[in-house]
């Protein structure tokens, strides 16, 4: 079963406007650095050329996380346990979640995403495939606490967040979220997480510039969606992608870059770029077993079991909400 329309949980002005996207792009926008969180790539469009991106040859972790949820689910569902409410952060259309709901045999689904149209769309065909599963959408912005709906408020919860978009974040907002995080799903609950680990340099550039250049319109979308959103003006032909390494923070960046000294207004606010100034995008962290087990403890979380595929370029990292503690 599904509920209708789900729970919509977004912020917005009268003219539908999401409130925090507005707030995120003008600060972002007036920085030295240009930056826009890369949560904001996802509205609908966006969401759909992600799953495009997903079945690119260059872009491995799809494929390496999907082999880690086929080869041993049956290690992760015994320390999962049945009858948990599976709460996915950032669903987008689901396609890894039934690997998981069909090894543990989950009480409930709910997935948020903030791209409202695209999560009931995927909801509903979820719920076709379990059709014994009640399936609970809610539209919402996951960097937050989110408050679930009352049919999953009293079941042991288990987290569900595929894909390493952990990544995307620095550091302080990735500790940030991940307390976030353990507060949505309270007290003994459970979190399988993807996180990308560092490789060679070559196969992660190519994973985020490909060369049939779907993600350059991936990143080029973000623009798009300013403009129609924000009543901006951005020259678009004047922008491309760049993809980046950055050794001292571990992670790949994503920047659109101007072509020529731009100026352009979004939501009243006026802005200018030189030549070869970026947006910065995204970032996408990649980390080693020591460092995600530090991120997670810093979230509040601890480890209990972790795998890698075959060709060790992607983690899955089961954790458990820690208990608060009054000393070390």
């Amino acid at each position: 079963m599904t509920s209708a329309k789900g729970l919509r949980l977004v912020e917005r002005d009268a003219s539908g406007v999401d409130l925090a996207f507005r707030a995120d792009v003008l600060a972002g926008l007036a920085e030295p650095q240009k930056a826009i969180p890369a949560r904001w790539f996802y509205d609908d469009a966006g969401s759909a050329l992600f799953e495009d991106i997903t079945q690119l040859g260059e872009y491995y972790p799809t494929r390496a996380e999907t082999e880690i949820l086929s080869t041993r689910s049956a290690e992760i569902a015994e320390l999962i346990g049945e009858g948990r409410a599976v709460v996915e952060f950032g669903s987008g259309s689901s396609v890894k979640t039934p690997l998981l709901l069909s090894a543990i045999q989950p009480s409930a689904y709910v997935p948020l995403d903030i791209a409202g149209d695209f999560l009931r769309a995927s909801a509903a065909a979820l719920s076709e495939k379990f059709p014994g599963l009640p399936v609970w959408p809610v539209e919402a912005d996951f960097m937050r606490r989110v408050e679930l709906p009352a049919e999953v408020a009293n079941l042991p919860k288990l987290g569900f967040f595929p894909g390493s978009t952990i990544g995307n974040m620095i550091a302080r907002t990735a500790t940030d979220l991940l307390r976030s995080m353990k507060d949505t799903l309270g007290e003994g609950a459970l979190l399988l997480i993807g996180m990308d680990l560092v490789k060679d340099e070559a196969v992660l550039l190519a994973a985020y510039d490909d060369a049939d250049g779907v993600t350059a319109r991936f990143n080029l979308n973000l623009a798009t969606r300013i403009n129609r959103e924000l009543a901006g003006d951005i020259p678009l032909e004047k922008l491309r992608h760049e993809a980046r390494w950055n050794d001292t923070f571990a992670r790949i960046e994503m920047h659109l870059v101007a072509t020529d000294d731009i100026a352009f207004t979004v939501g009243g606010e006026h802005y200018t770029m030189r030549e070869g100034e970026s947006i910065h995008t995204e970032n996408s962290h990649k980390f080693t077993k020591r460092s995600s087990q530090l991120l997670l403890a810093a979230g509040g979380w601890e480890p209990r079991g972790r795998w890698t595929d075959e060709a060790r370029q992607f983690s899955l990292v089961l954790a458990e909400a820690a208990r608060p503690r009054s000393a070390p």
